[in-house]
């Protein structure tokens, strides 16, 4: 078996095409990257380890091999967030030797910036995000502000997101020992239906567990209907599994990604802004 060379994050490609193949040429980023990692068997233990600014490692070098393949325009560079084969990527039959020969390719098309090039992981030029979160002046994104809030804070954040996305009667219970159960709450489907929701919030720089999901499940069994975890962080694929495990009361997840996203949509915490780039097609005409 030919063995992959270069950067770590080479060995996803292929996985990545692979897998976009099977779900009929397009699928959303946690889709996707969840359904690689299951390809490609990596185990629990794995997908927790971090790097250096707390996010999952594996995720975090898949959205490298997306970053290069959409250089290498086998991927279309969706402004949506969705991951898309191009008519290239459709028809690529990518080898380990292919990728790293992609990967020199992408690379010495980098222009240099002011005679800088951003260098990130295995020295290499710094992918785009998955997905864009709102990142003020400074550089600070949400996420950064919603993990720097004291344990207490993100609970009460999060309670003010549940009541803005329709919750009633949302409380912090702000009890230890509780089996992990930070808050409840009730969803009012409509005037004949609801539901009692218990919630859970893991201000987390790191990866969620399947256990996690299933020693939060066992507090809430009996006591909700519905469960929820909100984390700043992420879920292994595991963790997903179980919170979807037959049988057994469901639970929602809702990670760091998501999280933002849903600030975001409500306007909450943040604002938005209009940037104007030139287009230089336009005037080329009039030159």
């Amino acid at each position: 078996m030919e063995k992959s060379k270069g950067p770590q994050f080479l060995k996803y490609c292929i996985p990545i095409i692979d897998t976009l193949k099977e779900l009929g040429g397009s699928g959303q980023p946690k889709e996707v990257t969840d359904a690689v990692i299951d390809r490609m068997k990596i185990s629990e233990k794995e997908q927790a380890e971090t790097n250096k600014n707390g996010g999952s490692r594996v995720r975090n070098q898949i959205a490298w091999a997306r970053f290069y393949l959409v250089k290498a325009e086998y991927i279309d560079a969706s402004k949506r967030g969705v991951w898309a084969l191009t008519v290239n990527g459709r028809s690529a039959r990518l080898t380990p030797s292919g990728t790293l020969t992609l990967f020199k390719d992408v690379q010495s098309k980098f222009p240099a910036k002011g005679g800088k090039t951003s260098k990130g992981e295995d020295g290499v030029e710094k992918p785009a995000p998955i997905d864009s979160a709102q990142e003020d002046r400074t550089g600070k994104t949400l996420l950064d502000v919603l993990q720097s809030l004291s344990p207490s804070g993100f609970e009460r954040v999060s309670q003010r997101l549940l009541r803005e996305s329709g919750f009633e009667r949302v409380t912090v219970t702000g009890k230890s020992g509780d089996g992990g159960i930070d808050g409840h709450g009730i969803l009012q489907v409509n005037p004949f239906v609801s539901f009692t929701v218990l919630f859970q919030c893991k201000r987390y720089v790191g990866v969620v567990s399947a256990s996690q999901v299933r020693d939060f499940r066992g507090a809430m069994v009996g006591r909700a209907d519905k469960g929820i975890i909100i984390t700043t962080g992420t879920f292994t694929t595991e963790a997903a599994k179980e919170a979807r495990r037959d049988g057994a009361p469901p639970i929602e997840l809702v990670d760091g990604e998501s999280l933002v996203k849903m600030f975001e949509r409500l306007e909450l915490g943040v604002k938005p802004i209009t940037v104007f780039e030139i287009d230089e097609a336009f005037f080329q005409e009039y030159g």
